[in-house]
This record gives structure tokens, sequence and C-alpha cells, in this order.
């Protein structure tokens, strides 16, 4: 069967990037993408997003936009998600990314192939079976919702956050929000204006950050000194507890961990709505009895929705767990960089990382080293050998900087922005831009045609 270049799934700001890396590499690239257009789950349009009508970016525009491609320096600081979709089409458009890319098409399976990679993918009912020398997974991290076991039966109205589109849901209900992390503050704050009251459980304490300080969105200040990992923390921290004060001033428990060892929230409207007794602060759920709720401080009280801000698993639906290196009971595959794969040459995860301040731009460099490996090795260059040996030695270690972070499976694939971006910019010199490749291998093109059929 002829092979077919590399696939890349997804068509959100990582999977875009990768196509863009690839095609700049001059690498043939198809990109899958379910949705009808480019923009992932920033598309609100797209049936499988996540998006709600009030998200905003988290982190500020700066911090998060292409360096090839700025953002509207005249925008918001943190954009709403129509202005993040519009910035994703246009770098589409300027990159001509559409061109590369198979819209409305779903990936049914992924399997290996003495050539690569099989994949069966569907487009208004007929499937198609190609071989390609390479897959670029750029699904993203955030489509399976976590739905956590209930202690009881609720007979009000259960909402996972994904489910959520619109505050108005929540017009004159008693409203309990299940969870606080920046989704789960998000709409706590939306509920407000709408509910007849809105409480807040949390089993754990968190760190809250203002996204301004001093008129600054608060991930641009800093970072021209390099501070060490425990100064920083301790400096930080003290920064922080000057300026919104400590969780337990706000009804909540305090983090028994350091700032940075979990994600933290960027949202301090749900401290200004605690303090104001717009939000009451409750514990962890130890009961369910039709609407009434019991907390774990013995305290109980009765709703009509509950919104479960719980997170998402990690799941990539097309593709065998044994194949991803994911070993059984862990959180996440173990692939270097949380990219390569330790015996694989011609499978990449990518965007499988977190980490505060990294950006849009820290996943381009993913992309674009991935671009150059499979560059340098089409050419046989031999500059490879470096990273082959790391991607097989060192999957299993992290670039967490020395920090200590929470045993979550939301944190399993978390990464020190500064640790990775030094990895992968050491790789990057490793294996200079290729200014003309050579075709396919011949090993590649074995038989030809492909299967279709409906």
């Amino acid at each position: 069967m002829e092979t077919h270049g590399y696939a890349v799934v997804g068509a959100g700001p990582m999977g875009l990037a990768c196509v863009r890396a690839l095609t700049r590499a001059g690498l043939p690239v198809t990109g899958l993408e379910l949705h009808t257009d480019v923009g992932g789950l920033w598309d609100i349009e797209n049936p499988h997003s996540t998006m709600y009508d009030t998200a905003h970016l988290i982190s500020s525009r700066h911090m998060t936009e292409f360096a090839e491609h700025p953002m509207d320096p005249a925008g918001a600081a943190y954009p709403h998600h129509s202005e993040v979709r519009d910035y994703l089409a246009s770098y589409a458009e300027r990159f001509d990314l559409r061109s590369h890319y198979e819209l409305g098409t779903r990936v049914v399976s992924a399997r290996p192939h003495e050539a690569g990679w099989e994949l069966v993918t569907e487009r208004d009912g007929e499937q198609r079976t190609r071989v390609f020398e390479g897959l670029l997974v750029a699904s993203g991290t955030l489509h399976t919702p976590r739905l956590p076991q209930l202690p009881g039966e609720f007979t009000g109205t259960v909402l996972h956050s994904s489910q959520y589109r619109s505050p108005s849901v929540f017009t004159g209900q008693r409203v309990l929000v299940v969870g606080c992390g920046n989704s789960g503050a998000d709409i706590a704050v939306d509920a407000v204006h709408h509910a007849a009251s809105v409480d807040l459980s949390v089993r754990r304490g968190y760190h809250f950050l203002p996204k301004f300080v001093a008129g600054r969105p608060i991930d641009t200040l800093g970072g021209k000194l390099r501070l060490p990992r425990a100064v920083k923390q301790r400096v930080d921290g003290a920064l922080i507890r000057g300026l919104v004060g400590r969780p337990s001033d706000y009804g909540l428990p305090d983090p028994d961990y350091r700032l940075y060892e979990s994600h933290p929230v960027v949202n301090s409207l749900v401290l200004h709505h605690l303090g104001h007794g717009d939000i009451t602060a409750r514990r962890d759920i130890a009961a369910i009895e039709g609407r009434r709720v019991t907390f774990g401080d013995g305290d109980s009280a009765e709703y009509d929705v509950l919104l479960l801000a719980t997170g998402y698993e990690l799941d990539y639906p097309f593709l065998d767990r044994d194949d991803l290196a994911w070993p059984a009971g862990a959180d996440a595959p173990q692939l270097y960089l949380n990219v390569f794969h330790p015996e694989r040459d011609d499978l990449f995860v990518m965007g499988m990382v977190e980490a505060t301040g990294l950006g849009w731009e820290g996943r381009h460099q993913q992309a674009l080293l991935v671009a150059r490996y499979l560059a340098h090795r089409r050419a046989g260059t031999g500059a490879t050998d470096a990273l082959d040996r790391a991607r097989r030695e060192r999957s299993t270690e992290r670039e967490d900087g020395g920090y200590d972070y929470l045993p979550l499976a939301r944190m399993a694939y978390y990464v020190d922005k500064q640790t990775y971006l030094d990895a992968l910019s050491a790789h990057l010199d490793e294996l200079p831009e290729l200014a003309e490749l050579p075709g396919p291998p011949a090993a590649s093109a074995r038989g030809a045609g492909e299967r279709v059929h409906a």
C-alpha cells in the first residue's frame, strides 16, 4: 500500500503548528480534523468544543500567541474565545494550512504498519484506509470529561463543565459548583449573576492568582531574572499573599503544597464574590440524597444544579495504549519531552504538555523539533542520533525543574516551562533547518492505492 507522508490529527493550535512546521520543512503532510473548520475547541460552533459563552484566554495574549503571527496589539489582554478563533483562522490563512487538511474527517483507528501507520478515516459515511510514514497526534487533552462517582443519587440537574455553554442555565437555580480549577472558578462567577444561590465545593486548597498586577497581565511580569526554584516559590508566594491574601480569608482551605506544584487558578473574581457572600465555600461532598448534599464538615444544603468542574481524562480513543508507551495504571504515556516514543521514530504525541506560561509558541517549538527530526531522518544526516538516544533512555524522566508536582492525573504531563524550553532548544541546535530534502525513502513505497469502503 502506498504511503502518504505524515498525518497530523487535529486542527487546534497544536495541530496547526504541526502542519505549519512540517510544510515549512518541505515534508508531505495531511491534516485530519473532525470539525468542518480549523480552531479546535476555540471554535464554539464546533460540536465537540468544550468552550462556553463567557470564556477568555487564561494566559495573556502576549504569552499565548505564536511568535511569527502576533495577536492584535490593540486587542484585549485576555481575548474572548471568538477572538481566539478568528486569530487561529488568520494563522491558518496566512500560511495556507487549510489546503493541507481533510476537514469533517474522523480518525477511526490508527495501527502500526510495516511502512508506518495504517489509519482508517471516515468522512460523510465513507471510510478510507491509508498508510502514512508517520503520525503526529495533536487532538488535544480536553475532550473526555472526568466524571467522579457521586456518593448518592442527585435528583436535580447534573452537568459537567464540558456541557456548559450559557449562564442562563442557572437562572433562579440553587447551584453547587464542584471543583475549582480555572473553568470551575469562571463558571461560579458566571452563576452569581443568574442563580438564586451559588456554592463552591472543593476538596483541597488552591493557589489563586489575579489576572492583573499594576495594570499588567500577571504572566508578563518577571522572567528577566531567573531565580532558583525555591527562591521563586517563596518570592512569588509572598507577592500573591500580599495581593489577594490566603484562600482561608475567603472560607476556602489553604493549599498544603507550595506555589507552582499544581496549576494555579488565575481568577481573583471568585475570591471577590466569596468575600462578598455571593458564593459560599463548601467542603468536599460526603453524601447526596435527592437534592440534599452533605459535606465533609457536616453542613448540608439543597440544590437544583450540580455543575461538575472536575476536569478531563487524557484520551486518544483511536490509538491502543500499548502503542503509546502508556503503562497500565499510569495517568499519561511515558514519552521523552512528552512527545517522543521510546521505541518508535514515527509516532509523536503533540501538545500533551502543560506548563505555566508555555503558550502556543512553546508548542510551536515542539512541532519545529519534530519536523526537523523527521527531515533529518529522511535526509539520513545522522544528526538525530543524540535525540534518538535520549528518547530511548529518558522517556520516564520529566522536565520538572525540581518542582514536586502533586500526584494528580492532570499534573501527569506538567513540566517546568524554562526547563522544558531549554531542552527543546538544545535539540533544535543539534538539528539545523535543512534547505532541501530528498524524496521519501524507497522502502516507504510498498504496493499502491488505498482501500475505500462505505
